[in-house]
């Protein structure tokens, strides 16, 4: 009796988190993996609007929101996993060589990491002026910015800077996962704020 309740309840889960994300169509075509196209869910945004507001957990698991970043210029460098050699190389360049140069700008790393790997990560790579947030428990941010790789339950490489107000001044896809971001357009947009 109990085996058919923890399927039911299974196929439960699975069908409302499926059923809550459609395809990014804003975004569609435009990123892809081992030379193959993935599909991006979630709703896409545009340079131009109001960045969506988004919950996650840091490595505490207390809940952080855009919210708690208003007044600020916010830098989003999103990755797939810290624990992959290209995300980690994107990471500790945000932190290296970008945040000591806009310390009014709150950078932020978001992945599907749990924080428990993210609070390790940043020790073991003495990330200490980036701020490291989880996606994993709500996939709010990657379903509010259409960044869900479809069938991996990952966020696909991005980097987004938005303004004081959180207008969405810059974004880059990287158009494959196992590229680094143009981080010269992304400091040409932070010098722009």
């Amino acid at each position: 009796m109990l085996r058919p309740l923890m399927f039911a309840l299974g196929a439960v889960c699975t069908f409302s988190y499926a059923g809550d994300l459609s395809e990014n169509s804003l975004d569609a075509g435009k990123v892809s993996a081992q030379s193959k196209p993935v599909t991006l869910l979630g709703q896409g945004v545009e340079v131009g609007q109001q960045a969506p507001n988004f919950k996650v957990v840091d490595g505490n698991f207390t809940p952080v929101t855009l919210d708690n970043y208003r007044g600020q210029a916010v830098l989003l460098s999103v990755v797939p996993s810290l624990d992959t050699g290209v995300c980690s190389i994107q990471t500790k360049h945000f932190n290296e060589k970008v945040a000591s140069e806009y310390p009014s700008v709150a950078m932020l790393t978001l992945s599907a990491d749990l924080p428990f790997a993210q609070k390790r990560f940043c020790k073991a790579e003495n990330i200490d002026k980036i701020v490291t947030l989880s996606d994993s428990v709500w996939r709010d941010f990657g379903k509010n910015y259409g960044l869900i790789i479809k069938d991996m339950g990952l966020l696909t490489r991005a980097v987004f800077v938005l303004d004081k107000d959180h207008n969405i001044v810059y974004k880059q896809l990287v158009d494959n996962l196992s590229k680094e971001p143009d981080y010269d357009s992304a400091i040409a947009a932070l010098k722009k704020l």
